[in-house]
């Protein structure tokens, strides 16, 4: 037999959980210091450049 369930209930409880997971993903989005950021910025700059030389001449 099945569960009953307030559907009100599940609904908040569903858009409460939808909250909590944007807010974690903004802590680690903008939560950063800023030499984390520059850290992060270098890291992409030198992946690029590294990806860069690596491709064939046409």
């Amino acid at each position: 037999m099945a569960e009953i369930v307030n559907l009100n209930r599940w609904r908040k409880a569903k858009t409460r959980d939808e909250k909590n997971k944007q807010a974690e993903a903004n802590r680690a989005a903008f939560g950063r210091t800023k030499a984390e950021k520059q850290a992060a910025g270098k890291e992409a700059e030198r992946q690029k450049t590294d990806l860069d030389g690596k491709k064939l001449d046409d």
